[in-house]
C-alpha cells in the first residue's frame, strides 16, 4: 500500500525558525526548475529526427531561395526517408510540393508547411484512447518483443491510470523471463500498484488467471497483463495468447478489452518486421511506441501507423515512470517541425 506524506506541519509542530545562510525548503522548492510539459519531452524525444531533417531541408537552400526542380525533389526525398518516415510519405510530400510548386523559387517555409499538412494527413486517425470496460475492471494485455520497452511501458502505463486515481493491479506474465517479473515488481511499488507473479518458468495464463481474478475480487480500475517477449514461431505465440484470453474472460466477460504492442523507437525501420508476427498472432488494438528518447528517429511513428493499420495510443519519451503519453499526431508534427522555422534561413 502505498503511503502519501503531505507538506504540512501538524498543528502541534512549531514552526522551525529561518536559519540566516541556511537554504529552506520553500527556498529549494523556488529554486528549482519548473517540471517539463510531456511536449517538452516530446521534443527531446524527437531532437535527433528534428536534427537530421532540419538540416538536410535547410541545406537544400540558398538564401535566395532554391527552384523545384527534379534534383530539388530527388534532394527532398532522400532528406525524408533519412527520419524513418518511410518511403510512402516521403513520396507523397515530394509529390504534393511537385505539383503544388513546380517550377517556382521557394524559401525553406513553404516546404516545411506541405510536409507539416501530408504528416497530420497521414496520422489522422492514428491516435486513440484506450478502450475502458463499461463496468468492472479494464483488462489490458501487453505484448512485444523482448527489448523492446515492454516492462517499463507496462508500468509507466500503470502510473498514468494511479495519477487518475485508479486503482490497478498488474500480472506479471512474462513467466519465462526472472528479470522481467523482478523489474515488473519493483516498478510495482514505485507506481502505486499491486502485483500478481507467479514461479519462474510457470504457465504464464495462470498468472493472467489469478490477476483478473484478483481484479474482480479487489475492485480494481485496471489489470495489465505483461506477456511472453519471445516470438519463437507464431502458432506458439497464438496458442499462449489463446489461453491467456480464454482464462482471463472466465474471470471478466468481453476481457481484454486492450491489447497494446510495444514498439522500440530506436530499431527503426527494423521494428516494423520485428512487429509483423506479434500483430499478426497476438490481435493488438493497438500500440505503445517505446524509447522516443533522442536517440531514435521518430519519423518512424508514419509507416507503423499506416503499415499496422493501428492506433499509436502512447509514446515513452524517457526513463521515469512519467514519461508516456497518450500520442497527439499535432504534438508530434509540432514537435518534429516547430524548430525548423526558427533556424531555416531567411531569403
Amino acid at each position: 500500500m502505498a503511503l502519501f506524506r503531505f507538506g504540512r506541519k501538524a498543528a502541534d509542530e512549531p514552526a522551525a525558525e529561518p536559519q540566516p545562510g541556511v537554504a529552506t525548503p520553500a527556498d529549494e522548492a523556488a529554486a528549482a526548475p519548473a517540471p517539463r510539459s510531456f511536449l517538452d519531452r516530446l521534443k527531446a524525444g524527437l531532437s535527433k529526427t528534428a536534427k537530421v531533417l532540419s538540416t538536410d531541408v535547410r541545406d537544400l537552400f540558398k538564401r535566395d531561395g532554391r527552384l523545384v526542380d527534379e534534383e530539388f525533389l530527388e534532394e527532398l526525398r532522400g532528406a525524408l526517408v533519412r527520419t524513418d518516415m518511410g518511403p510512402a510519405a516521403a513520396e507523397a510530400i515530394v509529390t504534393d510540393v511537385r505539383d503544388r510548386l513546380r517550377a517556382r523559387v521557394v524559401d525553406p517555409e513553404v516546404v516545411i508547411d506541405s510536409i507539416r499538412r501530408q504528416l497530420l494527413a497521414r496520422l489522422a486517425g492514428a491516435e486513440a484512447g484506450v478502450a475502458l470496460a463499461a463496468s468492472g475492471p479494464t483488462v489490458i494485455l501487453v505484448t512485444g518483443v523482448n527489448g523492446s520497452g515492454k516492462t517499463t511501458s507496462i508500468a509507466k502505463l500503470a502510473r498514468l491510470f494511479t495519477r487518475e486515481g485508479k486503482r490497478v493491479v498488474l500480472g506479471a506474465g512474462d513467466t519465462f523471463r526472472a528479470a522481467a517479473v523482478e523489474q515488473l515488481t519493483m516498478w510495482a511499488g514505485r507506481v502505486g500498484a499491486e502485483i500478481v507473479r507467479g514461479e519462474t518458468g510457470c504457465d504464464p495464463a495462470s498468472v493472467a488467471h489469478r490477476a483478473a481474478a484478483r481484479a474482480v475480487e479487489g475492485g480494481f480500475d485496471v489489470c495489465i497483463v505483461d506477456t511472453a517477449g519471445r516470438l519463437q514461431t507464431q502458432s506458439n505465440l497464438m496458442q499462449e495468447l489463446g489461453k491467456i484470453r480464454r482464462v482471463i474472460a472466465k474471470q471478466i466477460p468481453d476481457a481484454p478489452h486492450e491489447t497494446l504492442l510495444v514498439l522500440d523507437a530506436t530499431a527503426g525501420q527494423n521494428a516494423l518486421s520485428q512487429a509483423k508476427g506479434f500483430k499478426e498472432a497476438a490481435g493488438c488494438t493497438g500500440i505503445v511506441l517505446a524509447k522516443l528518447d533522442g536517440s531514435a528517429r521518430g519519423g518512424v511513428i508514419v509507416p507503423v501507423a499506416e503499415q499496422f493499420g493501428l492506433p499509436v495510443k502512447f509514446v515513452g519519451v524517457g526513463e521515469s515512470a512519467d514519461d508516456l503519453d497518450a500520442f497527439s499526431p499535432e504534438q508530434f508534427v509540432s514537435a518534429l517541425l516547430d524548430g525548423m522555422l526558427a533556424s531555416s534561413p531567411s531569403p
